[in-house]
């Protein structure tokens, strides 16, 4: 069985999580998915809705198995108790392939890390939480 590991911020779920998620789950028999404790978010402005919503919006989409909100400290810790054979990142994360794969390889933590692939939008639709919170801005102030 081939376990995989997804993880985010998912403060508004949309259709570029649907097709990030999606995409890690055909890469594996399990998806695990790891959202971000929002304490934690220091790459963009903190999220809007709670870490426990956040995790149960993800735990509610058919092809993720498991959600789980990750560690307050420590960012390896679920993955250590996860224990995946595939780490998956969006197309459009900010993390670097290779530093997180040596930071696994430090942890003892044996798993490949794989991009999901981008997604085609279809004409006006938002696939990223930024450019929702923009158009809700434009349309209501």
């Amino acid at each position: 069985m081939t376990v995989v590991v997804a993880q985010g911020t998912f403060d508004i779920l949309h259709p570029g999580h649907v097709h990030y998620l999606s995409d890690a789950a055909a890469m594996g028999d399990r998806l695990h998915v790891i959202v971000a404790r929002g304490e934690n978010v220091t790459h963009k402005p903190k999220p809007i809705l709670s870490d426990g919503q956040r995790r149960r919006m993800v735990d509610a989409l058919d092809v993720v198995d498991e959600a789980h909100l990750g560690h307050p400290e420590d960012i390896f810790v679920p993955i250590e108790r996860i224990d995946p054979d595939v780490i998956v990142l969006g197309y459009d994360q900010h993390h670097d392939e290779e530093r997180l794969q040596s930071a696994l390889r430090d942890r003892g933590i044996d798993c490949r890390v794989e991009r999901a692939s981008a997604r085609d939008a279809p004409g006006e639709e938002l696939s990223s939480t930024g450019r929702i919170v923009d158009r809700i801005v434009e349309r209501r102030c």
